[in-house]
């Protein structure tokens, strides 16, 4: 396949990327800057610019574009650029694959858990309602904008949780903390965090690609949920480090405002029921899994 990616250089971006070229697949990523090779497409979405003829050589497109959200606190002006990175560039996308000839077969777009606000312990399946906050709104945004491709191009909504990643993403910051032995726990640390390695993202979005029934929103969270006092106590005990030191709610709230609520004390308690229903099998499905190939015990 030839596989047209936004936001190809970011976190999932770069995953994605390897374990394509590592099963055959071509990755065409889409650049605002000159095009340096035969697998570099120039687009601006903030003029909506992508030549449609790009699409008909394409088999699939991954749209991951977005600022990211872990950027705080949020000021006004970067909630707007959260906004227009996502919705602009979904837009882009859309509307090349409209005008094109051959359309791509299925667009994967991006989505967030943040779609359901904070909704304490209810296990959320994709049929839950949207919740209530900024991250609700912008990623239904983002779910309407994938939803005007026209007819006959599968759409794949991807509700991405945290990403443990070795090195960057959600632990960019934590793990040093831990590694040097004092972290903890945020808050009261009852707050479920929704959690899935990156392998396992960049796995299940190449199975929803290859699965013809697969359409609508997808929890990409792995099969056992885990409190945030669970998740940062997993990672020290992999690191052979304590966990005894926690950041006082308030502290937090201080620090980074209305997304310290929203991304950091917010409780989502999400199932993968729906993704392992179409045969995806995780390479990281618990939590002690998950840690030992963070800290690269794996």
């Amino acid at each position: 396949m030839r596989v047209l990616i936004s936001g190809a250089s970011g976190l999932v971006g770069t995953e994605l990327q390897a374990q394509l070229k590592q099963l055959g697949h071509t990755p065409v990523v889409l650049v605002r800057r000159e095009v340096q090779n035969e697998n570099e497409v120039f687009w601006d979405p903030t003029t909506l610019t992508l030549d449609p003829t790009v699409m008909d050589s394409i088999d699939a497109i991954v749209n991951l574009a977005g600022a990211t959200t872990g950027k705080l606190p949020w000021t006004k002006e970067y909630k707007k650029e959260l906004i227009q990175s996502r919705v602009e560039s979904t837009k882009t996308i859309v509307q090349a694959i409209q005008k094109c000839s051959n359309k791509p077969k299925v667009l994967v777009s991006g989505s967030a858990s943040g779609i359901y606000g904070d909704t304490g312990d209810t296990l959320l399946v994709e049929t839950a309602p949207k919740g209530e906050g900024f991250l609700a709104d912008l990623a239904s945004q983002w779910e309407r904008e994938a939803l005007k491709s026209p007819s006959g191009v599968r759409v794949v909504q991807v509700r991405t949780t945290m990403v443990l990643s070795r090195t960057k993403g959600a632990l960019g910051r934590l793990l040093p903390i831990l590694r040097a032995g004092v972290g903890g726990k945020l808050g009261n640390g009852k707050q479920w965090w929704a959690w899935i390695s990156l392998p396992d993202e960049a796995r299940a979005i190449i199975h929803l690609i290859n699965t013809p029934s697969a359409s609508g929103p997808y929890n990409l969270t792995a099969p056992e949920p885990a409190t945030c006092k669970q998740l940062v106590k997993a990672l020290g005990k992999a690191l052979g480090k304590p966990t005894l030191i926690p950041v006082p709610a308030f502290a937090l709230k201080i620090a980074f405002r209305e997304g310290a609520q929203e991304l950091l004390l917010c409780s989502q308690k999400m199932s993968s029921a729906r993704l392992e229903a179409t045969g995806f099998v995780f390479k990281h499905p618990t939590l002690k899994s998950a840690c030992d190939w963070v800290v690269g015990k794996d």
